[in-house]
């Protein structure tokens, strides 16, 4: 049966759909749905865990403050919430003025096998150190894209950019990844 925060096909967010805000039950679904990629893209973006819980909560109440004049014209909630947190994130990298560290994931292998736990952790090792190498703008196309699951469409309206020129940025930024994973790891072979 639909709820406030459900259509009739039960996903999440249909009163944001009809009236353009976030009620309580969609503010929660879409906590839900995007606190850890959130988290995920703004730790990718500054390298430190502590602030990243900053800004990622900083970004939720932001929303949640604001959440009775959100414009559906100006992007879906999930999208105009990774904005947010872009925007926090770039206002805390101006403070620091360095360039971000990136910090490897605590690794949970499971069933795995040494072997391929070492392989695994070796890949993101070199995804991390490519993407560290990457401009600020370019890493923060491919950290929307994977971290924060935004269409390209939602990512031309965090980044204020057409939603053509934000799918060409972000395929120059896949290009020079791959280019940089292969150079780190044709070094690490030698």
């Amino acid at each position: 049966m639909p709820t406030a925060a459900n259509d009739r096909h039960g996903s999440p967010n249909a009163s944001t759909r009809r009236h353009g805000r976030v009620d309580e039950a969609a503010f929660d679904a879409l906590f839900r749905e995007c606190s850890r990629d959130l988290h995920a893209y703004v730790i990718s973006l500054l390298g430190d865990r502590s602030t990243a819980e900053d800004v990622t909560a900083l970004a939720f109440e932001r929303l949640y403050r604001f959440r009775s004049r959100l414009n559906r014209g100006r992007g879906t909630p999930r999208a105009l919430l990774f904005t947010i947190a872009r925007n926090a994130a770039l206002d805390e990298l101006r403070q620091r003025k360095r360039q971000p560290k990136l910090e490897l994931a605590e690794e949970q292998f499971g069933d795995r096998s040494s072997v391929e736990a070492l392989e695994h952790v070796e890949r993101r090792a070199i995804v991390h150190d490519a993407l560290a190498r990457l401009p600020l703008r370019e890493r923060e196309l491919v950290l929307l894209k994977f971290h924060g699951q935004l269409s390209n469409s939602e990512i031309a309206q965090a980044l204020d950019i057409s939603e053509s020129n934000a799918g060409t940025r972000l395929h120059r930024a896949l290009v020079r990844l791959r280019e940089q994973c292969l150079e780190l790891d044709r070094k690490e072979v030698a």
